[in-house]
């Protein structure tokens, strides 16, 4: 069977059991094509609560589909490939949160989108890449846990000096491991074009780059800009979907080592059987669990616009 055969068995199986596809921007083009929406956290996070279909088939990593849930929990929410994990979502406990509040009581606790359940509860108002900044400059409060992303908070730090935000030593495995070094070797390449990255590099990658900003402010401006190349600084795939759209434009990936293993987990087969309901893993909460995740979500959404 060929992928476009098997893409338009997805089409009809979504028809006949009122499935709605999300799926996240670093899924494999195959899957991006035959989805609803596709975009990043943030975007799926609002698009999720619009979603008239009785099922949601979410291909993406769990905090994702478990996020989807708790915006919609009237709806059956299945993620389409049960070991689409993410590394940094657990990397703190809910307990190790509830320990630092007990000792610093003044402390908001902003948590990335990319967290499970579970630290959701412990949190005050979840971020994504995209609203990281601007939530963290609508909070009155000055004194700030920022987790579990070091980077991504050492990124918002930047942008209000005057407010104490502690970040625990946690972030993104693949973004985290790029380094000076990489940029320094790409930009000799192609001096002339334009550098973006994700905030969820390291600051020294960071610094040298001619825009920071989310999945979805990567691809922004690059449909924007007047220039001719550009080096990105994010999941490989952000790179294949960019050449796709512009062909007249170059891309080239900041590092061949940007692949989320997680990400691509999800095949196109694994789409098929979570439409059709014999295959992915639905996701559940009880009452308590998803009252107190939600919260911090809401409070993003609100902030965040």
């Amino acid at each position: 069977m060929t992928v476009e055969q098997l893409q338009k068995m997805i089409a009809q199986a979504k028809k006949e059991n009122d499935v709605c596809i999300l799926a996240h921007s670093y899924q494999n083009r195959e899957i991006c094509e035959i989805a609803d929406i596709v975009g990043d956290s943030f975007k799926l996070s609002v698009e999720a609560q619009k979603v008239q279909n009785s099922k949601i088939v979410m291909c993406g990593v769990h905090f994702m589909a478990e996020t989807a849930k708790l915006l919609s929990p009237e709806k059956t929410v299945v993620i389409a490939s049960d070991e689409a994990g993410c590394p940094m979502a657990e990397q703190f406990t809910p307990e190790e949160v509830l320990a630092f509040k007990a000792e610093h009581p003044d402390y908001k606790v902003v948590s990335y989108i990319n967290t499970t359940a579970a630290l959701k509860c412990v949190t005050d108002v979840c971020v994504t890449s995209s609203s990281a900044v601007e939530i963290v400059g609508k909070l009155p409060d000055k004194n700030i846990l920022f987790i579990p992303d070091k980077n991504l908070g050492a990124f918002v730090k930047s942008a209000y000096p005057e407010k104490n935000i502690v970040c625990w030593n946690g972030g993104c495995p693949v973004h985290g491991a790029m380094t000076a070094a990489d940029v320094k070797k790409i930009r000799e390449k192609y001096p002339e074009a334009k550098f973006l990255v994700h905030p969820e590099c390291p600051p020294e990658v960071c610094e040298n780059a001619d825009y920071i900003g989310s999945t979805a402010g990567i691809i922004a401006y690059a449909r924007k800009s007047d220039a001719e190349q550009f080096i990105i600084g994010t999941e490989i795939s952000i790179t294949e979907q960019l050449s796709y759209e512009m062909p007249t434009k170059q891309f080239f990936n900041l590092s061949k080592r940007l692949i989320c293993s997680d990400m691509k987990t999800t095949t196109l087969v694994d789409v098929y059987n979570a439409v059709c309901g014999k295959g992915g893993l639905e996701i559940t909460f009880d009452e308590d669990t998803a009252a107190k995740a939600r919260h911090c979500i809401d409070e993003m959404i609100r902030l965040g616009g």
